[in-house]
């Protein structure tokens, strides 16, 4: 079975907390909206304001280097929420959000969220844990940065994807809307053609195969 989201896991119904309407409800502080595959949702130095709450689809959150090469930070699906720096002081926004494919979002202003945070203890705990793991993904990426190759951080993204967003069938393991090369290369700090090298040496192992819509790992323990 998929990897369930957090809210799931601790038995916090956010999806109502979010976007009341979808339950029948007529708030005018949480507000859904669409946005189009490529449209952004936000951009740096906007103001930061807003907590968004992914209902279908992906988003991708990154940033620019000096030298202008995209950094991306994280790539988030459905029963996940971003924007939260404006509960804790962020005044403008420091990356941008961008719809990787059709998305609906839930969203909620941050002075409203805060009077949610009072009436819900169970919210507290959940966005606690959602920034908290941000801080560590962060560390852990710098880690790799500065202790481990270009292949090792490719692999370890792999092996961390099939964990996180994988199906298991028997030692396979499915990975559904395979990212692209470029994509891969944003998050691991390494080039495209490096990717290519490595996802293609692997594919040559046998120990995946992939296309655009799909990563099989055929065994997690040899994929190193």
């Amino acid at each position: 079975m998929e990897k369930q989201s957090l809210w799931y896991l601790e038995n916090i119904d956010v999806t109502n907390i979010f976007c009341p309407n979808k339950l029948g409800g007529h708030r005018d502080d949480h507000t859904p909206k669409m946005y189009k595959a490529g449209e952004y949702i936000y951009l740096p130095d906007e103001y930061s304001d807003s907590v968004f709450f992914i209902t279908e689809g992906r988003v991708k959150l990154s940033t620019y280097s000096d030298a202008g090469k995209e950094i991306t930070k994280a790539i988030l699906g459905k029963g996940e929420v971003f924007g939260e720096l404006s509960l804790v002081g962020e005044e403008k926004r420091r990356d941008f959000a961008i719809a990787m494919e059709d998305v609906e979002l839930c969203y909620v202003r941050a002075d409203n969220m805060k009077e949610l945070l009072r009436d819900h203890s169970g919210l507290n705990l959940f966005l606690m844990k959602v920034m908290g793991s941000r801080v560590l993904n962060v560390e852990k990426r710098l880690e790799s940065l500065v202790f481990k190759d270009s292949r090792t951080r490719i692999v370890e993204y792999l092996k961390e994807l099939g964990t996180t967003k994988g199906q298991r069938f028997g030692y396979d393991t499915v990975v559904r809307k395979f990212l692209t090369h470029q994509e891969i290369a944003n998050l691991t700090a390494t080039s495209r053609q490096t990717v290519t090298t490595v996802l293609n040496e692997l594919r040559n192992e046998n120990i995946i195969t992939f296309n655009r819509k799909r990563l099989l790992i055929r065994d997690m323990d040899k994929l190193v």
